[in-house]
């Protein structure tokens, strides 16, 4: 029988693990033919998130939790469960119920016909404000331009992945992660799903705005130097402009004596190009900040707990007490 974990990053998700435990027993107890691993991580809940853990865990021996020293985010969560995942292949989703479990029968399917990367594209989004339906749409169209790799647009982190993707992901090991980007770069046969978002089942979104434009910034600058070339090309298209508009006003004032322009349209263009150097220094800034992070070296999270062991550092093959 092949072995299948179930990934589940959590933060603050107390009130909602009951309900998605006993959602995925349902749709586990009618597959047969495959040993099924739940794998919790508490991203540095503030909850009662890893109580509730250890709970399901003492009753049902088929459960794991793997408890991050702190909040490291979403990203280096879901790469902690994917060190520290076993079996054939692993299937990430979150805890909300926005990524329905009933859709692991048909992921299974379509891994047993070969696919590596079986994911999960959101035909719709219920339960989302306007604002962030729209932002989402965008983000991921100029997501597509820019970006080096094909990277599908309204897909989330919800799929199934090989063994052999999971291998592939866990080599990986860049500060600023941006998953949904590494899912594609790594290649593999992929098949997309289709499935209608519902609203989360308990609690609130923790994503704000920030965090969002956050990520959309890791995700663009993770995979595409165009904002440096955008940057380079508006640099070299203002100041041909300001050379030619220089050419003018000193032939005007050779040729026929009127006066330069002064203190308002002076101002205006110091202005101006000032702006457009702090947007291009912004621009540079975050590649800066990457190379930052990443020249630190140090560790994308910390464990604190796994399954009731104190662990400090996760070793190749094995664990350190």
């Amino acid at each position: 029988m092949k072995t299948i974990t179930i990934l589940i990053p959590c933060y603050n998700e107390e009130t909602g693990l009951d309900i998605l435990y006993q959602h995925l027993q349902t749709i586990i107890m009618k597959l047969k033919d495959y040993n099924f691993y739940i794998l919790f991580i508490n991203d540095g809940s503030k909850d009662n998130t890893l109580a509730k853990m250890k709970e399901l865990q003492a009753k049902d021996p088929s459960v794991s939790y793997l408890s991050l020293s702190r909040n490291f985010g979403k990203e280096n969560a879901m790469l902690a469960g994917l060190d520290y995942a076993e079996g054939d292949a692993v299937i990430l989703m979150d805890a909300d119920l926005q990524d329905p479990p009933e859709l692991i029968p048909e992921m299974l399917e379509e891994w047993e016909k070969g696919y590596d990367d079986v994911y999960a594209r959101r035909r719709t989004r219920a339960g989302e404000t306007w604002f962030k339906k729209a932002s989402a749409h965008w983000y991921y169209r100029i997501l597509q331009k820019f970006a080096d790799i094909d990277i599908p647009a309204d897909v989330g982190d919800f799929r199934l992945l090989d063994r052999q993707a999971v291998n592939a992901l866990c080599t990986l090991r860049e500060k600023q992660r941006y998953t949904k980007g590494l899912f594609s770069w790594i290649g593999f046969k992929k098949k997309e799903l289709l499935f209608d978002r519902e609203p989360r089942a308990v609690g609130d979104s923790k994503m704000n705005f920030i965090k969002l434009f956050g990520l959309a910034a890791d995700g663009i600058t993770s995979f595409s130097v165009a904002p440096l070339r955008l940057a380079s090309v508006l640099g070299i298209l203002i100041s041909s402009i300001a050379f030619v508009y220089l050419l003018f006003v000193i032939g005007k004032t050779l040729l026929f004596g009127d006066p330069v322009a002064g203190y308002p349209s002076m101002i205006s263009v110091i202005l101006f190009m000032g702006g457009i150097q702090l947007v291009v220094l912004g621009i540079i800034g975050e590649y800066v900040g990457r190379i930052f992070y990443e020249a630190k070296g140090r560790p994308d999270y910390l464990v604190s707990e796994y399954n009731g062991r104190k662990v400090l550092v996760k070793k190749i093959g094995k664990l350190n007490d």
